[in-house]
């Protein structure tokens, strides 16, 4: 029988299909595949640029177009009979001789255009690549049959002008070397196409069922019907991912654990899915797949049933949040639930702790030095120091600082209450002590065999400690995603700090964002430095998108009146142009706002919610509404100059991280929105 192997464009255009021609057309594609009498028959393409590729009649005035080669053949596409026709004639495939890669190439396209290459050629004595080698040219995987257009190249404008026809293989290192990157260099900018591991066996260029193998964002083999039925019925991201993605999710084993860092849209939380998957595909143990709050976590365990057919392997994965697992792990210690003291009433506990200062930086005294550094008397708290916290304090004012810690403290113990990040405590604390006696393991062992953890960003230092305690130190015990650029939590812990010794891995591609709304929300974050997860800073320096799109619209209104009614011109706008209104996302920095917007478009039906609300979302189009000085940033959630600048400055690039993050859920096109003098972050 037949290897079937499928390519990400056929269920796309096998969706688009009306419902009667998409069941004659898998209904063909399943005969084909078992080889039955009637399975449908390659035909060849007529004066085609490549000889494997041919047609299959896969209903009527329908055929798919496959490359065939010994027993392997790839579905490309599904195309009326003259579309795929043309398809066939116009495209050739190769393997890549230096990464062994499978490569689509537009060869019509290229033809048409080789003339204006070679009369530019014939006007300039300029050579973009004369001082490359064809040596060297092999060395990166330059085809053998594009080179000599290669050396026509006179200068990056047409380099540039020849991206769209070329496979991302051949254009990369091209593209680095006319940066000025050394063949070196190049190599580099190639290994980033490699979706997996570099395998020991020599690369065949002839050999089309191996570089398939090694190029899963192209292609996936169906074996029988059951994975062919996944391959077609599952979201793509299920199935297919970039190379990138593909090689830091599926690499083998990290001896070490793993961090991947990436700015929006670069598939971090899709890596996170696919490796809890691969872990537990593995049978090595329990996964827990972690995020910093239960929304989140309910997003991903949706995602992942999903993402794993098999039952067993779905159960070997837990999903939560890591106040659920330090709530689970003092409950059963303590044979019952333990009670939370509310933000109000911790509010007040400061209040009544003293005048001498707010609140709010009472309680981020507490949380980011005190319960940072586990802090348990005074003489160590006069010995610590206060990284991030921006006014200094003399002994006697931490003495009096102090007093009001032990004061909220000894109350909450006192009324049988703890906070969010007291109950990690003690569970880290017990967890040390009998993890594996508390959640039914044998005593001494940790409750899981690996951790993945989503939203890294926003992990507090003692929730850390808590998932170091959770999993033993060994290979594969660890992997990380997250991003300080989109941080919507005042926590800059550096893993390091908290005892974990993380590779990095970098995503720099973003998949959902197209370059225009990349570019707009890295002005709009500012596009400075960030800190915490590694030593030092991180820039957004290199992210850039894989495609391009509409520039945001940004709408200016006299009132706040006017621009509830543009909100609802511009949405039912996006309904009547066929956007389904689950693909729509408003967001707005204030309750109210929310509660306007969401009783203004009731009738279509779209998500509405807070720009917390955002986190973990993605929609086709979304308008964030309020973006307006008073309101973005929320003045309510600033510290007071005078009383802690360094502490204003976070707020401030906290609030900044939080504009970003919903602007960035949009992946085709963003409406901002505001009424009187604009947010001063909005870019100008």
């Amino acid at each position: 029988m037949p290897r079937l192997a499928i390519s990400p464009e056929f269920p796309e255009e096998l969706s688009a299909l009306e419902a009667p021609v998409r069941r004659d057309v898998v209904a063909a594609v399943r005969r084909f595949m078992q080889n039955t009498a009637d399975a449908p028959r390659l035909a060849r393409i007529t004066a085609g640029r490549d000889p494997r590729v041919f047609t299959l009649r896969l209903a009527e005035g329908y055929r798919g177009v496959v490359v065939g080669h010994r027993d392997v053949h790839w579905l490309l596409t599904v195309l009326p009979d003259t579309e795929a026709e043309e398809y066939g004639r116009c495209h050739r495939f190769s393997v890549n001789t230096a990464l062994g890669v499978v490569e689509v190439w537009d060869a019509a396209a290229l033809e048409r255009v080789e003339p204006a290459v070679r009369r530019a050629a014939e006007s300039s004595s300029a050579r973009l690549f004369a001082d490359t080698c064809d040596p060297d040219m092999a060395t990166l995987g330059i085809d053998r049959r594009f080179l000599p257009l290669v050396r026509q190249i006179t200068d990056e404008l047409i380099l540039e002008a020849l991206e769209p026809l070329l496979p991302p293989t051949q254009y990369e290192p091209l593209a680095a070397l006319a940066r000025g990157e050394s063949v070196a260099g190049a190599l580099r900018e190639l290994e980033a196409c490699r979706p997996t591991a570099p395998g020991k066996d020599p690369i065949d260029p002839e050999d089309l069922s191996a570089a398939l193998l090694r190029t899963p964002d192209r292609a996936v083999f169906a074996d029988g019907p059951r994975e062919l039925n996944h391959i077609l019925d599952a979201p793509d991201w299920c199935v297919f991912l970039y190379p990138p993605q593909h090689r830091v999710a599926y690499w083998e084993s990290y001896r070490q654990p793993a961090l991947v860092t990436g700015g929006a849209g670069t598939g971090k939380t899709l890596v996170a899915l696919h490796r809890a998957a691969f872990l537990a595909g593995r049978g090595a143990g329990k996964v827990l797949l972690v995020t910093f709050s239960q929304r989140l976590s309910a997003l991903l365990a949706a995602k992942l049933d999903l993402l794993i057919e098999d039952g067993a392997v779905r159960d070997r994965v837990e999903v939560g949040n890591v106040d659920r697992l330090a709530h689970r792990v003092v409950a059963e210690a303590e044979g019952r639930a333990p009670a939370l003291a509310g933000a109000a009433e911790l509010t007040a506990l400061w209040r009544e702790a003293g005048e001498d200062y707010s609140p709010v930086f009472m309680l981020r005294e507490w949380e980011q030095v005190v319960l940072t550094q586990n802090l348990r008397t005074l003489e160590e708290y006069l010995a610590a120091p206060r990284a991030g916290r921006g006014v200094e304090l003399s002994a006697s004012e931490r003495t009096v600082v102090w007093r009001g810690v032990e004061y909220v403290t000894g109350e909450l113990r006192r009324r049988g209450k703890r906070t969010l990040l007291q109950l990690a405590v003690e569970a880290c604390e017990l967890l040390g002590r009998r993890a594996g006696d508390l959640l039914g393991e044998r005593p001494g062992r940790e409750p899981y065999r690996h951790l993945v953890v989503d939203e890294a960003q926003d992990m507090h230092p003692v929730q850390w400690r808590l998932l170091r305690a959770a999993v033993p130190q060994a290979p594969d015990d660890l992997f990380i995603v997250g991003d300080p650029h989109q941080r919507i939590f005042d926590t800059r812990v550096t893993l390091g700090s908290v005892g974990i010794d993380a590779i990095r891995h970098r995503l720099q591609v973003s998949y959902r964002l197209p370059q225009e709304i990349l570019s707009w929300g890295v002005r709009l974050r500012g596009g400075g430095p960030a800190d915490g997860l590694v030593e030092g800073v991180q820039e957004l320096y290199g992210l850039h998108a894989a495609r391009h799109g509409l520039r945001p619209m940004v709408r200016t209104y006299d009132s706040p009146e006017e621009e509830l009614t543009g909100l609802v011109a511009q949405v039912g706008q996006w309904v009547k142009d066929g956007v389904p209104p689950q693909e729509i996302g408003v967001a707005a920095r204030t309750a109210g706002l929310v509660a306007d917007a969401r009783a203004a478009l009731r009738e279509l039906g779209v998500k509405v919610t807070t720009l917390h609300g955002m986190k973990g979302l993605e929609f086709r189009r979304v308008a964030v509404i309020g973006v307006a000085a008073g309101i973005v940033p929320a003045p309510d959630a600033l510290t007071p100059a005078d009383e802690d600048p360094t502490a204003r400055a976070h707020d401030l690039q906290r609030e900044r991280g939080l504009l970003y993050v919903a602007c960035t859920r949009a992946r085709e096109l963003l409406y901002v929105s505001h009424s009187g003098r604009a947010s001063p972050f909005l870019p100008t």
